[in-house]
């Protein structure tokens, strides 16, 4: 009897313990909810997630915007290009026991990296093209056994890549490029690693064994990474030697010219020769260095070419004793500033992938660019030419590139460029480069480098295009390596460029300038692959977001949506794959031309190409604000 009175209270026991946790536990919506009210801008993009929605899933479907759902619950959450912001709430997402994947990409949030860790059951986290920031704490993946993907880039993380996310053991994507981080990468020893990007931070040191077999791409933009799939690193005394004799022969090169110049200027005796090496290459470089090097005697036709008369002219001397300031090393070589005493400032451009070219011809070429002339065009001083190495010399501004304005770090009380300077830059941008191919009809490619670090701006933030035509006298292998004419998908494709291709390139400079994002695939060696600006752009508004598309940093944009949508069209023509749809290059300039500041009618461009199919089988909506694409 006292047996089955015990039995009897037990199940009581357990009938009420069921009750009450019925009773205190929360449905899956009710979580939901709670989580939606930690993100901010969520109204329009989460109207579906309310009280009087059904169950979030009903089966393996969800009428819930964004879940993902198996045998009844919730297995995923993906919140896709929907300018969400806020707090990512983590510990409400751990209330939802089999959540599998989690997909915060293309939106605003920003600050440190979430707990993510406390979701000790994730096997996918995407959380590219945001504005986290800041190191990743040590731990910071610690425990999440699970995880097989990681995806982080386009962020501002900085510090070291944390243990804890290379220790992961079951880890085989990793995506973290086009972010800050420093230091050497760490050992990653995961045997299913399919791909690790880390394109485009500040890493340095050899690359670990366990990622040599990587191509090469993925390790692309780190100035201090060496070691397969990259060159072989080089001891640091090896390095300093290098170094040295590289800038030893450049000043040393210039100081050449100075001397024959200065030889010719006036009677000079051999000694006023020797005084006159060691006084400026000496002071520079080391007098062992000059006196050493036998190229005065070879240069006796050594000569700076000045393109126009009315300039003021001035002598190399002057430009070897001017202060000077390293810009840069791009694609094609190193960039001086060179102020003169008369407070000129100078940009001395260094190109060493000319030499398969001769001097008459390089002559004539050179003769030709600099009789350019152009409100939008930097226009070129003088250039120099030596069969190792060639010399191009233009004015400074000191404004800086677009590039610079787009993607550089500002402070917190510094605003982005608003809408009508962006405006004013593309226009000029697009007046600049049909007067090239006005000016330049023989070339198939009149400029065959436009991108944002060749587009300067001067004071009043006037665009001026420069590196424009060159391609006749650049390598023709260093040109199909670096130039981002040859990144377009029809040398990718079928290894050819057309008049159209500066076209292409065009669209992409319209993207990158509406939505801050910079052309990622710019940094990859040889062949462009898949155009990651324009599939990103794609990408949002076959979701019927394309309102987000646009940067956040981009002030003064009241009433200007409508023109600014008109502009993303007219990118989108430019950057069709098709080249016998692409727009002509005379069209979109007329409808850049066409663009204002501020919103009128909604008139349509027209169709991409001439077979009169508007923007290549584009659906536009009433609102204007949503199209799809082919592939």
């Amino acid at each position: 009897m006292g047996h089955n009175k015990a039995y009897c209270c037990l199940l009581l026991l357990f009938m009420l313990t069921c009750l009450v946790g019925a009773s205190w536990g929360e449905t899956e919506a009710t979580i939901l909810l709670r989580f939606k009210n930690s993100l901010s801008n969520h109204e329009s993009a989460l109207s579906d997630w309310n009280d009087s929605a059904p169950s979030p899933c009903t089966g393996d479907n969800s009428n819930w915007t964004g879940l993902r759902c198996s045998n009844g619950t919730i297995f995923g959450l993906r919140l896709e290009s929907m300018g969400l912001m806020g707090v990512i709430d983590i510990d409400t997402l751990t209330e939802l026991p089999l959540l599998r994947t989690l997909s915060f990409m293309n939106n605003s949030f920003d600050g440190q990296l979430p707990d993510v860790n406390k979701l000790t059951s994730l096997r996918a986290l995407y959380l590219s093209y945001n504005r986290f920031s800041g190191e990743i704490r040590e731990n910071g993946f610690a425990a999440m056994n699970s995880l097989q993907k990681v995806y982080l880039a386009r962020n501002n993380f900085s510090g070291k890549i944390p243990k804890s996310l290379a220790a992961l053991p079951r880890l085989s994507e990793l995506s973290l490029e086009g972010n800050r981080f420093e230091g050497k990468i760490p050992d990653f020893q995961q045997k299913d690693l399919i791909m690790v990007n880390l394109a485009d931070n500040q890493l340095e040191g050899r690359i670990p064994d366990s990622l040599t077999k990587m191509n090469s791409s993925l390790f692309a933009g780190n100035k201090g990474l060496c070691g397969k799939p990259l060159p072989q690193c080089k001891s640091s005394k090896k390095r300093n030697i290098i170094i040295i004799t590289v800038v030893a022969g450049s000043v040393v090169s210039l100081a050449a010219i100075a001397a024959v110049s200065y030889i010719r200027s006036g009677p000079t005796t051999t000694s006023q020769v020797k005084n006159f090496q060691e006084k400026n290459a000496g002071n520079i470089v080391g007098r062992k260095e000059a006196q050493s090097s036998n190229h005065y005697r070879k240069a006796e036709n050594a000569k700076l070419y000045f393109i126009r008369n009315e300039r003021g002219r001035f002598e190399l001397q002057d430009l070897l004793r001017a202060s000077a300031e390293v810009l840069g090393s791009g694609s094609f070589g190193s960039s001086y500033k060179a102020v003169l005493l008369d407070g000129r400032a100078m940009v001395v451009k260094r190109f060493r992938q000319m030499n398969n070219v001769g001097k008459e011809e390089f002559r004539a070429h050179m003769g030709r660019l600099g009789m350019l002339f152009h409100p939008n065009l930097l226009s070129l001083v003088a250039f120099y030419y030596r069969k190792e190495e060639k010399l191009l010399v233009s004015d400074f501004v000191p404004n800086g590139s677009l590039a610079g304005h787009l993607h550089a770090r500002r402070a917190p009380d510094q605003s982005g460029l608003d809408w009508p300077t962006r405006l004013k830059i593309i226009k000029g941008v697009a007046k600049g480069l049909a007067y090239l191919y006005k000016e330049l009809p023989s070339l198939t490619l009149p400029h065959g480098h436009l991108k944002s670090s060749n587009v300067l701006l001067d004071h009043n933030f006037e665009p001026l295009l420069t590196d424009y035509g060159l391609m006749p006298v650049i390598n023709k292998e260093h040109a199909q390596q670096f130039m981002v004419a040859y990144k377009s998908p029809e040398f990718t494709q079928y290894d050819r460029t057309t008049t159209k291709t500066d076209v292409w390139s065009l669209g992409i400079l319209i993207l990158e300038l509406l939505t801050g994002k910079f052309p990622a695939n710019y940094l990859k060696q040889g062949k462009g692959g898949n155009v990651d600006l324009a599939t990103w752009v794609n990408s949002v508004v076959r979701e019927e977001w394309t309102g987000e598309v646009f940067d956040k940093d981009m002030k003064s944009t009241k009433n200007g949506e409508g023109e600014m949508l008109k502009l993303l069209k007219i990118g989108m023509c430019c950057c069709e794959w098709n080249t016998e749809r692409r727009w002509e290059l005379k069209d979109a300039v007329e409808k850049i031309e066409e663009l204002k500041e501020r919103d009128s009618d909604m008139e349509d461009c027209s169709s991409c190409g001439s077979e009169g199919d508007a923007y290549s089988s584009r659906a536009i909506t009433e609102d204007g604000f949503s199209f799809s694409v082919n592939g």
